[in-house]
């Protein structure tokens, strides 16, 4: 019986896609999950109807792959990526910053940006207040409606990817692609973190 034959009859086909995901996103910097997925399924010869796992899924994976294979050195990366957040968070201030994405819940890797909501009248005054103390901006392609413009700025770790919304936004709950609560820090609570 072929290999695609045997996962597609048993129950676990969709902890093999999230698995195979999951190291896609490690080894390779996918950061989309669906692309990740589709990529996997691919890869074990699955069709293209077969059922995804959702992203709660290979998030966990994700952990247990960098658990495992990363363990010696992803913690100390992790705590580089957040000391880097949290200065930028403490020189954006003004922008009431929010941690977010894989630097926070803790999946982030070497090809992995940091990700943080800042709340703005507009994406113009935050790009001339980083300008003005000689920092350099580039411009991402925002995929939410909501966002107003994404500036990524190299940190000492990694990029990041300054997601700027509109003030009334930050008292709304924003969620992930799959429906789950996106998970969101402030700058005194990552000290915190960091001191643990």
């Amino acid at each position: 019986m072929p290999r695609h034959d045997r996962l597609r009859n048993g129950s676990s086909v969709r902890s093999t896609i999230a698995a195979a995901a999951a190291r896609l996103m490690a080894e390779d910097g996918i950061s989309d999950y669906h692309h990740a997925k589709k990529k996997a399924a691919r890869q074990l010869g699955l069709p293209d109807n077969v059922g995804f796992p959702d992203n709660a899924e290979v998030e966990a994976e994700l952990r247990a792959y960098r658990e495992l294979y990363q363990g010696d050195i992803h913690p100390e990366m992790l705590a580089a990526m957040r000391h880097s957040a949290l200065e930028l968070m403490e020189l954006l201030t003004a922008f009431n910053p929010w941690l977010t994405g894989s630097v926070l819940d803790g999946t982030a890797g070497e090809h992995s940006s940091i990700d943080i909501l800042l709340f703005a009248d507009s994406a113009k005054e935050v790009e001339i207040f980083l300008l003005n103390r000689g920092i350099d901006v580039s411009h991402a392609q925002p995929r939410n409606d909501k966002v107003e413009a994404v500036l990524q700025v190299e940190t000492d770790t990694v990029d990041a990817n300054l997601i700027i919304l509109p003030p009334h936004l930050e008292r709304v709950s924003l969620k992930h692609r799959d429906g789950r609560p996106r998970e969101r820090m402030r700058a005194a609570e990552l000290h915190l973190l960091l001191k643990e």
